[in-house]
């Protein structure tokens, strides 16, 4: 059986079904792409560099260190899940 396992795996491995298809499959998608694409070559980046005030920095370093005192409880309950109210 277990020589059975390893063909399977084999042929399934090698198999053209596991590859994603070149190219964007949608409208949005490509969209998605450029943008990215255009973020990560910096054609479009800012002249002027971004800088944060130290007040601002201490800021955004205190509201991520907030996120420490969250405490996850060990187990969740059905009653746990997130719930729509309007």
């Amino acid at each position: 059986m277990h020589i059975k396992a390893w063909t399977v795996l084999a042929v399934l491995g090698s198999s053209p079904v596991w590859a994603i298809e070149p190219g964007p499959a949608s409208a949005a998608q490509q969209g998605t792409e450029q943008w990215l694409q255009l973020q990560s070559s910096g054609q479009a980046a800012s002249r002027n560099p971004q800088a944060t005030t130290a007040a601002e920095h201490n800021a955004a370093m205190q509201r991520w260190l907030d996120t420490y005192k969250l405490k996850v409880p060990q187990w969740y309950t059905d009653d746990d899940s997130g719930k729509v109210s309007k």
